[in-house]
């Protein structure tokens, strides 16, 4: 697939058609930084996902095969979910889920509280709460990929990424954004092994976004694709389901692998 923002990026994209008896749900998918729609943990969660209804995940601007440059997060990347968003509701989607993972976990929190074109639903999978997280040795290393020339050449040479320059003005972060989001439902889901970004950032993305919002805390998860299993891809394609659907949601047995642990309603 291929969709235009609204400042004019082509953006290139996949569609996994629905599985099953699958249909209606549209699951807009936002990829993490540095990743694309090619790398194969992606691939295969779109795969467990599609059970649930269609998927279409683009690569953001400066990754993979779209065009543009990365703002790592910032406004570029939610006018890339808005697109995709706008696209799914030209195509006829009954109902769009937007769900993204890390870099793309913020995305999708920012453009459902500002975009143009609001989704149904929001998940979150291992998403930053705040700009500039030096607290990990990962995030680290990010910043040096962001903020030196040597990182910079870097990330286009040996990890593909095209780099905007940076903020001129630093956006609104996904903590100030997400008390907009209500009354749309929303799911946060975290790791508590997360390498990236401790729990203190779900808490406190759980914390702004109020009663509305449903956060998993999941044993044993680390962080974003890489680390999601077919069980835990299964729970949110059901937690979605029931949410659209008005249904209560049936939780998953206590132990079960990949099976979340709840913090929050």
């Amino acid at each position: 697939m291929t969709v235009r923002t609204e400042d004019g990026v082509r953006l290139e994209g996949v569609v996994v058609p629905a599985s099953g008896s699958a249909t209606g749900t549209v699951f807009v998918v936002a990829h993490g930084f540095t990743n694309s729609t090619a790398y194969p943990p992606f691939r295969r969660m779109a795969g467990w996902l599609s059970r649930f209804g269609e998927v279409r995940a683009l690569d953001f601007r400066g990754h993979g095969r779209s065009g543009g440059g990365t703002g790592a997060g910032g406004d570029d990347e939610l006018r890339d979910v808005d697109a995709a968003v706008a696209a799914a509701r030209a195509d006829g989607a009954g109902a769009v889920v937007t769900l993204g993972l890390s870099m793309g976990g913020g995305a999708v929190l920012r453009q459902a509280a500002h975009g143009r074109h609001r989704p149904d639903a929001v998940v979150a999978v291992s998403a930053v709460s705040r700009w500039y997280v030096r607290d990990t040795p990962p995030m680290r290393r990010v910043h040096w990929l962001l903020e030196t020339t040597l990182g910079r050449r870097a990330g286009a040479r040996l990890l593909g990424v095209r780099l905007a320059p940076p903020w001129e003005t630093v956006p609104s972060s996904p903590l100030e954004a997400v008390a907009r989001i209500a009354p749309t439902p929303l799911l946060l889901v975290h790791g508590d092994r997360d390498a990236y970004f401790p729990l203190e950032h779900a808490r406190a993305l759980a914390r702004a976004a109020g009663p509305t919002a449903t956060a998993w805390v999941v044993p044993g998860f680390g962080h974003a694709e890489s680390a999601l299993t077919a069980p835990l891809v299964e729970r949110v394609g059901r937690w979605a389901s029931a949410t659209i659907g008005g249904e209560r949601e049936v939780p998953a047995p206590t132990g079960a692998p990949g099976g979340p642990g709840q913090e929050g309603t």
